[in-house]
């Protein structure tokens, strides 16, 4: 491996890797699909320093961040992360947006888990897309 097969790895992951989520309980398949950035892609880099300034603009006058904040911020720079979806509410596609990202990770904690520990494998993200 050299410098050029580490770049064009990071650039693979730009791309993005589909994640089907699983009902946690059964493990079926929910019909629910996000596509999300690899751990070395410069989506997620970006993701990261928003996250990093996000902190700092929430912190009170004193450095501190609450839970509440922490936990708002977190979520926004996972769903920063997911590069599309295939979703529907209601048996109507619903609109691949941010906002809706967010509602969606802010459904259930088992979402927020299968996502992150997808978002963070890099076996998961190498040569596929």
């Amino acid at each position: 491996m050299d410098l050029n097969d580490i770049r064009n790895l990071s650039a693979d992951q730009e791309s993005g890797t589909w994640c089907d989520l699983v009902d946690p309980v059964t493990g079926a398949v929910t019909g629910i699909r996000v596509k999300i950035a690899g751990p070395d892609s410069e989506t997620q880099n970006r993701a990261r320093l928003t996250l990093a300034d996000d902190l700092a603009e929430v912190a009170d006058h004193e450095g501190r961040v609450s839970a509440e904040m922490r936990e708002r911020v977190r979520i926004d720079s996972l769903a920063r992360c997911i590069l599309d979806w295939e979703c529907t509410e209601d048996g109507k596609a619903v609109p691949f947006t941010r906002a809706n990202v967010v509602r969606l990770l802010r459904a259930a904690h088992w979402v927020q888990a299968q996502v992150d520990v997808f978002a963070s494998d890099r076996s998961i993200h190498r040569g596929r897309t």
